[in-house]
C-alpha cells in the first residue's frame, strides 16, 4: 500500500480515482455475446458456458431433486448461521414496506401512491470457485417481501456442471425454485431477452465481473432495468489514534481479498497509527488463502494522512465509498457528517463483514463513486410506485380554473377543454 502524507486538496480528485480495468475491447466482446444469445438463445448460452467456463452442454434448469439434495450437503452449523442471517435480513427489509397516506391536496382532490411489485426479476449470483450464497439472501429476501411473482436466478456452475449446494440450499430456504446454470454476459442477455429455457425478466439485479457489468449496462439501453452501475468492491476506513490497528488491517484485507481490482483506503490524522496499520497489513496478508489476490488489490490501495478528522470526512464524501468504516473516539458524531456512502459501519466492533453477511443491511451497494447518486438495494428496489388521484365534483370546481389558466398559457387548448366541459356540465346540472 502506498502512504500519502498531507496531500493538498488539489490532489484529492486524482487520489479518488479507482483502478482502471483493462478493457480489451470489452464492449465489442459483450455485444457479440448479447447478439448471439438473442439469435441462438439456449444454444448460445451452451456455447459460451463451454467456451468460458469449461461446462459442457446440459439441462440449463436446476432440477427439483438437485435443490432438495443440497440440504444434506450443508453442515448443520452452517445452516444455523444462514438462518440467523436470513432472519436479520428479513427484519431489516420488512420494515421498509411502508404504506403512504392518502393526501387531500385541495378540497375534493385526493392523491396517493401504491406499492406494486415488479412482476419478473432476475438475480445474478456469482458462482464458480467462490459461490456468493450471501448475495442470494440479499436479493432474494427483499424480492420475496416485495411480492415479485417470478424470481429467476442465474448462476455459473462448476466445471462438473453443478451449481454450488450452498446456493441451492439458500434458494430453497427463501422459496426460490427457478434457478439456471448460466453465468457471465450470456446469463444477463438470457434474462434480458429470454431463451427457450430462461424466462425474460423486467429488471436484473446482482454483482459480477466486468463482462457481467458491461452486459447489464448494454441491456439497459434496450429497456431492461438494472439495479445500479457496478464496479469492483471497495472500503474506506476513517480512524484516529484510539483505533485498534489489528482491527483496521483486518477490515482492509477483508475487502482486498475480493479481487485484484478491489481498492481499500485508510484515512487518518495520525501518522503513527498509519505506520502501525501498514505493518499489521503486511503481517496479516501472509496468512490469507487468497493472499495473491489481496496483494494485487493492495498495489492500488492507499494510506492517506490528512490534517484533521474533518478533512478525512470531506475526502470520504468526495470518494463516496461503497463501504465506509468510522473507527474513531466519537464515531457517531463523525457519521452524522456522511453524505456519500453505500453503507456505513460505526465504531470499533462494526466490521464490514457483518454487513456482508448477517447484520441485516443489504450488501449490494453502489461502487465506483456512484454512492453520490445511488442507494444500495432495498425492498423498494423491487417495487414500483404507482400514483393515483380521485377528483370529485367539488374538486374539479375548485381546481378547474387553475388548470384552465395553466393549459391556456401553454397553448394546450385540448387540455383546457377537458376541464371546461366538466365545469360546464356541472353548471348545467
Amino acid at each position: 500500500m502506498k502512504t500519502i502524507v498531507l496531500p493538498g486538496k488539489e490532489r484529492w480528485d486524482e487520489l479518488c480515482r479507482r483502478p482502471q480495468i483493462a478493457r480489451n475491447d470489452l464492449e465489442n466482446v459483450v455485444r457479440d455475446i448479447i447478439n448471439r444469445v438473442k439469435s441462438e438463445t439456449d444454444n448460445a448460452v451452451y456455447f459460451y458456458s463451454e467456451k468460458f467456463d469449461g461446462v459442457p452442454p446440459g439441462n440449463l434448469k436446476v432440477t427439483p431433486y438437485e435443490i432438495r439434495d443440497s440440504a444434506r450437503q450443508i453442515p448443520q452449523e452452517l445452516k444455523n448461521a444462514i438462518n440467523v442471517a436470513k432472519k436479520n435480513i428479513e427484519s431489516f427489509h420488512s420494515a421498509q414496506l411502508l404504506t403512504e397516506p392518502v393526501i387531500e391536496t385541495f378540497k375534493g382532490v385526493r392523491c396517493w401512491r401504491k406499492n406494486v411489485a415488479i412482476e419478473r426479476v432476475g438475480l445474478y449470483i456469482p458462482g464458480g470457485s467462490a459461490p456468493l450464497f450471501s448475495t442470494l439472501l440479499m436479493l432474494g429476501i427483499p424480492a420475496n417481501l416485495a411480492g415479485c411473482k417470478q424470481i429467476v436466478v442465474c448462476t455459473p456452475p462448476g466445471k462438473d456442471g453443478r451449481v454450488s449446494p450452498l446456493i441451492l440450499y439458500t434458494a430453497q430456504l427463501i422459496g426460490i425454485s427457478e434457478i439456471f446454470k448460466a453465468g457471465g454476459a450470456q446469463a444477463i442477455a438470457a434474462m434480458a431477452y429470454g431463451t427457450e429455457s430462461i424466462p425474460k425478466v423486467y429488471k436484473i439485479f446482482g454483482p459480477g465481473n466486468q463482462y457481467v457489468t458491461k452486459a447489464k449496462e448494454m441491456v439497459q439501453q434496450d429497456g431492461v432495468a438494472i439495479d445500479m452501475p457496478a464496479g469492483p468492491s471497495e472500503v474506506l476506513v476513517i480512524a484516529d489514534n484510539r483505533a485498534n490497528p489489528e482491527f483496521i488491517a483486518a477490515d482492509l484485507l477483508s475487502q482486498a481479498e475480493h479481487g485484484p481490482d478491489s481498492q481499500v483506503i485508510l484515512l487518518s490524522d495520525n501518522q503513527i497509527l498509519i505506520e502501525r496499520i501498514k505493518s499489521e497489513v503486511d503481517s496479516q496478508v501472509k496468512l490469507l488463502p487468497r493472499k495473491d489476490i489481496a496483494l494485487k488489490a493492495l498495489e492500488n490501495s492507499k494510506l492517506i494522512l490528512l490534517p484533521t478528522l474533518n478533512d478525512c470526512i470531506d475526502f470520504s464524501n468526495l470518494y463516496s465509498p461503497e463501504h465506509l468504516i468510522i473507527n474513531t473516539a466519537d464515531a457517531n458524531s463523525v457519521a452524522n457528517s456522511v453524505i456519500n456512502a453505500g453503507s456505513v459501519f460505526i465504531g470499533n466492533f462494526s466490521c464490514e463483514s457483518a454487513g456482508d453477511y448477517a447484520s441485516g443491511t443489504n450488501h449490494t451497494l453502489p461502487t465506483n463513486g456512484f454512492a453520490k447518486n445511488y442507494s444500495g438495494i432495498s425492498t423498494e428496489s423491487f417495487l414500483k410506485k404507482i400514483s393515483f388521484q380521485e377528483i370529485n365534483a367539488e374538486g374539479i370546481k375548485n381546481l378547474g380554473p387553475t388548470i384552465e389558466l395553466m393549459a391556456e398559457a401553454e397553448s394546450l387548448i385540448g387540455h383546457k377543454n377537458a376541464v371546461s366541459l366538466r365545469l360546464k356540465s356541472l353548471e348545467n346540472g
